[in-house]
């Protein structure tokens, strides 16, 4: 693998299908009593996050932890960011720290990009979220999930998710799990087609390795997983549809709609879930969503990413097995 992880496209299928069997191995380890790998020992990762995170900056904070890393939590709010310090001071500040890696999260598109390649620090660079740009750890998390669900755990080591057909439902415009899905799934070989409202279709998508389609009902039938985005206000300066009400009818998965898909299709959601809007609590509560389990499976793909970016180049099966033996 590449020194960062800035964007899903930065891995080809043989880096990813080894990040997905990584992750396996890791989860494994999330199933012991002693849920602790002695990998990363004295090496010290930072998270920088720019933008309100729960579930990300707690997950890398986990994953971190469990290979026995020591984690700065860096806050914005509160911090010298707040009185107008930039970027880049606040990147020396972090390299006089001995920093080995930093997880970044930013409101501006291509801030983890300009971290890694400004030469300010000498840190391993991981993209926690980049405005509306990417998020490619929770593109390797969600494909995790979907190759565990539908190929299986010890059948899917060593694969892709070849021939499998995904279908991304909603604000796709302001996504950045949107966008980083589209090229992972896409290089391990699944179809993936978008469903959104037009006015949250980016500009350019036509160059994207995937398909759109404005009409879910027509999709729903031929899907092995769909996942539903939710519509980022917070992002908005615009009125992008109508209502509420409108975008549900239109674009929300209900019990109904479920029950269009076949029978072993699963439903996913990368969080936080707007019950009633994107999605109804029959279908967020239902055996077939995954939101928890990718919450999960979040800690284990970003362990991998961490391992191999700063402890080595090969899945740590041996290291595993090692700690089970003891």
């Amino acid at each position: 693998m590449k020194r960062h992880l800035i964007s899903a496209a930065d891995l080809t299928r043989d880096d990813a299908v080894l990040v997905l069997d990584t992750a396996e191995e890791m989860a494994r380890v999330a199933d012991r009593p002693i849920k602790k790998l002695p990998t990363l020992r004295g090496r010290t990762i930072v998270n920088l996050f720019f933008e309100d995170s729960t579930r990300t900056r707690i997950s890398f904070e986990a994953a971190a932890k469990r290979l026995s890393a020591d984690v700065i939590n860096f806050s914005a709010k509160g911090s010298s960011v707040s009185k107008g310090e930039s970027l880049k001071d606040t990147a020396l500040t972090l390299e006089a720290m001995g920093a080995d890696a930093v997880v970044i999260r930013h409101p501006a598109s291509g801030a983890p990009y300009r971290l890694a390649n400004s030469g300010w620090i000498d840190s391993t660079v991981v993209n926690a979220g980049d405005g509306t740009h990417e998020h490619p750890t929770q593109a390797l998390l969600d494909a995790f999930t979907l190759r565990r669900r539908l190929v299986g755990r010890d059948a899917g080591m060593g694969k892709g998710l070849d021939g499998r057909r995904v279908t991304i439902v909603g604000d796709v415009l302001h996504s950045r799990v949107a966008r980083s899905n589209v090229l992972l799934l896409h290089t391990l070989g699944a179809q993936v087609t978008l469903v959104a409202p037009p006015t949250l279709v980016p500009v350019g998508v036509e160059s994207w390795p995937c398909e759109v389609s404005y009409d879910l009902d027509a999709v729903l039938p031929k899907s092995d997983a769909v996942m539903m985005l939710r519509v980022q206000r917070e992002r908005m300066n615009a009125a992008f549809f109508p209502t509420e009400r409108e975008y549900s009818r239109r674009y929300g998965l209900d019990g109904l709609r479920m029950a269009k898909m076949p029978a072993d299709a699963i439903v996913m959601h990368p969080g936080p879930m707007v019950r009633g809007m994107e999605i109804t609590a029959e279908v967020a509560d239902s055996d077939r969503c995954t939101a928890i389990e990718q919450v999960a499976n979040g800690v284990s793909a970003r362990m991998a990413v961490l391992y191999l970016l700063l402890g080595g180049s090969e899945p740590a099966i041996s290291t595993t097995r090692t700690e089970e033996n003891n």
